[in-house]
C-alpha cells in the first residue's frame, strides 16, 4: 500500500493526528484508500489538499468555509495559490509593522522618560482596525474601560508584559487540557481555572459580572476571538464561555 499513514502525514505536515481524524469526520480531508488492516493512507492529491487547508487556516478561514471553497466544482489550485500568496504577502507586511511597534513599545517601557504614544500603541493595525477595535470596546463597555486598558498596558514594563502574556497562554492551555479530560464546566477544577482567567483579565481592565459574561459570549461569536482559542482545541471558546456562565452565576466565586 503506497501513500502516507495518518501518523506519517501528521509528522510530515506538522498537524495533530486528532486534527486529521477530525478533517476525515467532517469530509474536509478523507484518505485516498484504506488497507484491509484498517489503516488509512493519503496520496499526493490529499497532500495538496491538506496544504490548501493549512494555508487557509493560516489566513483565519473557518473549516466550514475552507471545505466549501475546496469542494467548489470551479476551484482552481493555481488560482488559489496565487490568491493565497498575495494575502500572505499582505499579512507579512502587516506583521513586519507590528514587529516595529513591539520594538518601540519595549524601548518605551524600558525607558520611562520616553513613553509610547497612543498612535504607536496601535501601529501595525490599519486605521480602520484601530478605530473599529477602540469603538467596539467603547460601545460594549464604555470609554472609561478603554482608557483603563490602554493606560494599564502602557504602564507595564517589558518583562511584566512578557509575564502577562505567558500567564494568559498558560491558563488557555490549562483550560484546553481540562476540556480534553472532559471535565465538567461546573467542576471545582474548571472553576478555579476560570477564576484564574478572570484574574488575568483584570491585568488589563476590571470587568463586572455582566461585562465578563459579554466577553465570554464574544469568544464564541467573534471570529477573531474564536479562532484564537480554537487554535488550541476545537470547541474551546464555547467551553470557556460555559465555564464563565457558571462562574458568574456563582457571583464570580469558586464554590
Amino acid at each position: 500500500m503506497t501513500g502516507y499513514s495518518v501518523k506519517q502525514l501528521a509528522e510530515l505536515a506538522g498537524v495533530s493526528i486528532r486534527a486529521l481524524h477530525h478533517y476525515d469526520q467532517i469530509g474536509l480531508l478523507t484518505p485516498a484508500n484504506k488497507a484491509e488492516s484498517g489503516y488509512r493512507y493519503y496520496g499526493k492529491a490529499e497532500l495538496l489538499r491538506l496544504q490548501q487547508i493549512l494555508f487557509y487556516k493560516t489566513l483565519k478561514y473557518p473549516l466550514k468555509q475552507i471545505k466549501a471553497i475546496l469542494d467548489d466544482p470551479d476551484f482552481d489550485l493555481m488560482d488559489s495559490l496565487e490568491q493565497q500568496r498575495q494575502q500572505i504577502l499582505h499579512e507579512a507586511d502587516r506583521l513586519q509593522q507590528l514587529l516595529v511597534t513591539i520594538d518601540k513599545t519595549i524601548v518605551g517601557l524600558q525607558n520611562q522618560e520616553q513613553m509610547i504614544t497612543d498612535e504607536e500603541l496601535y501601529e501595525g493595525f490599519t486605521p480602520e482596525q484601530k478605530d473599529t477595535y477602540r469603538q467596539e470596546v467603547t460601545d460594549r463597555w464604555g470609554e472609561d474601560k478603554l482608557k483603563e486598558a490602554e493606560d494599564r498596558l502602557k504602564r507595564l514594563s517589558s518583562q511584566q508584559w512578557t509575564d502577562v502574556k505567558a500567564k494568559g497562554k498558560e491558563i488557555e492551555l490549562l483550560l484546553a487540557d481540562l476540556m480534553a479530560q472532559n471535565q465538567a464546566v461546573d467542576s471545582n477544577i474548571v472553576q478555579k481555572a476560570i477564576d484564574a482567567h478572570y484574574a488575568h483579565m483584570c491585568e488589563f481592565w476590571t470587568p463586572n459580572k455582566e461585562q465578563y459574561l459579554g466577553l465570554g459570549k464574544m469568544y464564541t461569536e467573534d471570529e477573531r476571538f474564536k479562532s484564537h482559542y480554537e487554535q488550541y482545541a476545537d470547541g474551546l471558546a464555547a467551553y470557556i464561555y460555559e465555564g464563565i456562565k457558571v462562574y458568574c452565576t456563582n457571583d464570580m466565586k469558586v464554590v
